[in-house]
C-alpha cells in the first residue's frame, strides 16, 4: 500500500505512528522503573526484621563496647549465606564503627539516621533509601535495628542490603530474559494496535477520500465545461482531502453565486426582451393595421394614387415585421447551440464578394461607395456558409444604414498568426463611447445620426453576428470615434 504524504490518511498514519512510539518507549521506561523499585520494595520488605533477629541472637555492644568476637562472628555469618548484605555498626550519631566490608572500600565515616530512624519507627513508605557507605552517590535499601541496653540507646546495626554486586545483578536484570520478553512484548503489542488503528483509520477516511475524488471530479468537470480549462485550478499545495474539500466547496460556492447572479441579470434581460419585443411588434402592427383600416373605410373615396400609396406603407411595416420575427427566430436558434456549428472548407472571398453584392444596388442608389479590398480573398476558413453570411449581411446592413448619402463603406481582409481578420469600415457619425460597449446587446440602438435611416431595425442585427462569430470559435468588435465613423472587425480561425 502506498502512501501519498499530503493525504489525511497518511497524516493520521505518522501522527499514530509518533504516538504509539511514545506510548511504547514510555511504557517500556515505566516498565523498567517500576519494576527495579517493586525489586526493591520486596527485597526490603522481605529483609525489614533482618537487623533486630541479629541483634536478638548475637550482643555487639557491651557498655559502649564492640564485641569483636560476636561481631566478627555475625559478619562471616552473612557473608556466607549473602554475599551481597553489608553490616555497619553505628554509634548513636551515626558514625560508623565497624564494616563487613573490605578495608578500602567504603568511603563514608557517617550515615545519615533520617532514613534510618524513620525505617525503625515504621514512617514512610517503602522502599525507604539510605545511604550506601560504598557509594556516596548512591542511595540504597537497606535494614536496621537499634541496639539498646537497659533503656539506653547505645548505637544501631545498620544492613545495605543491594551493595555493589546485587546492583550490578539489578543491571543484569534489566537485561534479562523476562524483561527482554516483556520489552518484546510491549513492542508486540505496540506495533498490533498501531496496525489496527492504521487499518481503522483507512476505513474511515476510506469514505471522505472517495467523497472528495468524486467532487474533484465534478468540479474539474463543470470548470472545463464553463470556462474550458479546469485542472490548474485544482492544484492545491500542501493540501490533504479536508483542504481541498474546502477548496472544491468555496470554488463551488463562487460558481453558484456567479451563476445566480447571471440567472437574475438573464431574468432582468428577459424581462426587457420582452418589453422591448412587445414594442417593436405593436408598432408595425398598429401601423399595419390602422392603414388597412384606413384603405377599408374609405375604398370608395381613395384615389388609386392614396390607396397604392397606403398600401405601399402597409406593405413596408409587414416587411419590417417579417424581419423582427425572422430576427427573433435567428437568434433563439441560435442561443439554443451548445455544440460547434457544421463547417466545410470555402475561400472567405467568394463569401465577403456574394455579401457585397448584395448590398450594392441598395449602396449606388444612396450614393454610398461600397468597395471590397481582396487581397487575402483566397483563404480558406472552416464555417458554415450560411450562418457567417448572415453575420456579414446584418453588420454590412448595419453600416450602410447608417452611413450618409456621399458616405463610403469598405470590407478589408487580413490574415495574421492563423487569424482572419474582416473589417467593415463606414464613414457615418460614429458612436458615442457609452453607446460602444452596448452595441451588440439584444435590442439595444444607438442614436448615432441625426440624419440617419429612420428604420433602424429591432437591435437583434449585431447581437446575431456575434453570437455566429463565437459559434465559428471567432469574435466581433466594434471601433468608433464620433465624426469618423464605425469598425466593426471579425477575426476567425482560418483553415
Amino acid at each position: 500500500m502506498i502512501l501519498r504524504t499530503k493525504t489525511l490518511y497518511a497524516k493520521l498514519a505518522a501522527a499514530l505512528l509518533i504516538l504509539f512510539l511514545v506510548a511504547g518507549g514510555l511504557t517500556l521506561a515505566v516498565t523498567l522503573v517500576t519494576s527495579y523499585y517493586y525489586q526493591q520494595e520486596v527485597q526490603q520488605r522481605i529483609h525489614r526484621d533482618l537487623a533486630d533477629h541479629i541483634l536478638a541472637e548475637e550482643l555487639l555492644i557491651e557498655d559502649g563496647t564492640i564485641v569483636e568476637e560476636a561481631l566478627q562472628h555475625i559478619f562471616h555469618m552473612m557473608m556466607v549465606i549473602n554475599p551481597s548484605i553489608e553490616l555497619y555498626l553505628l554509634d548513636p550519631n551515626g558514625t560508623i564503627l565497624a564494616y563487613s566490608a573490605p578495608p578500602g572500600h567504603v568511603k563514608l565515616s557517617q550515615v545519615d539516621l533520617q532514613p534510618v530512624e524513620g525505617f525503625v519507627d515504621g514512617r514512610g513508605r517503602l522502599p525507604i533509601l539510605g545511604d550506601d557507605p560504598r557509594n556516596p552517590d548512591r542511595r540504597n535499601i537497606f535494614s536496621a535495628a537499634p541496639i539498646v541496653r537497659d533503656g539506653v540507646l547505645e548505637g544501631y546495626l545498620y544492613i545495605v542490603l543491594a551493595g555493589e554486586q546485587f546492583v550490578s545483578a539489578a543491571g543484569v536484570l534489566r537485561g534479562s530474559y523476562i524483561l527482554k520478553a516483556g520489552a518484546w512484548a510491549v513492542v508486540g503489542a505496540v506495533v498490533v494496535t498501531l496496525l489496527g488503528a492504521l487499518l481503522l483509520s483507512r476505513h474511515l477516511t476510506r469514505r471522505l477520500t472517495e467523497l472528495n475524488r468524486d467532487m474533484t471530479v465534478f468540479r474539474s468537470r463543470t470548470i472545463d465545461t464553463s470556462t474550458g480549462s479546469g485542472s490548474h485550478a485544482l492544484a492545491v499545495p500542501d493540501s490533504d482531502e479536508v483542504d481541498q474539500l474546502r477548496s472544491t466547496f468555496t470554488a463551488m460556492a463562487g460558481r453558484i453565486k456567479r451563476q445566480i447572479a447571471e440567472l437574475e441579470d438573464q431574468d432582468r434581460l428577459r424581462r426587457e426582451m420582452v418589453a422591448n419585443v412587445s414594442h417593436d411588434l405593436r408598432t408595425p402592427l398598429t401601423h399595419l393595421q390602422g392603414y388597412i383600416e384606413t384603405v377599408l373605410l374609405k375604398e370608395e373615396s381613395l384615389a388609386p394614387a392614396e390607396r397604392r400609396e397606403y398600401l405601399e406603407i402597409a406593405l413596408r411595416h409587414g416587411e419590417r415585421l417579417g424581419r423582427l420575427v425572422t430576427d427573433l427566430f435567428e437568434l433563439a436558434k441560435l442561443d439554443a447551440l451548445h455544440e460547434p456549428v457544421e463547417r466545410e472548407r470555402l475561400p472567405v472571398g467568394e463569401l465577403v464578394q456574394d455579401v457585397a453584392q448584395k448590398f450594392s444596388l441598395n449602396a449606388r442608389d444612396r450614393g454610398v461607395s461600397l468597395n471590397a479590398g481582396l487581397e487575402g480573398g483566397q483563404t480558406m476558413i472552416m464555417a458554415d456558409v450560411g450562418l457567417m453570411e448572415c453575420a456579414l449581411e446584418n453588420v454590412l446592413e448595419n453600416a450602410l444604414r447608417y452611413t450618409p448619402d456621399g458616405g463610403r463603406i469598405d470590407i478589408h481582409l487580413a490574415v495574421a498568426d492563423q487569424r482572419l481578420r474582416i473589417e467593415i469600415r463606414d464613414t457615418g457619425p460614429g458612436i458615442s463611447p457609452n453607446d460602444v460597449s452596448q452595441v451588440f446587446d439584444r435590442f439595444y440602438r444607438a442614436q448615432r445620426a441625426a440624419g440617419a435611416d429612420d428604420d433602424r431595425g429591432a437591435g437583434l442585427g449585431l447581437a446575431i453576428a456575434k453570437r455566429a462569430a463565437e459559434l465559428h470559435g471567432g469574435s466581433l468588435c466594434c471601433e468608433s470615434l464620433v465624426g469618423e465613423g464605425t469598425t466593426f472587425r471579425f477575426e476567425l480561425p482560418s483553415a
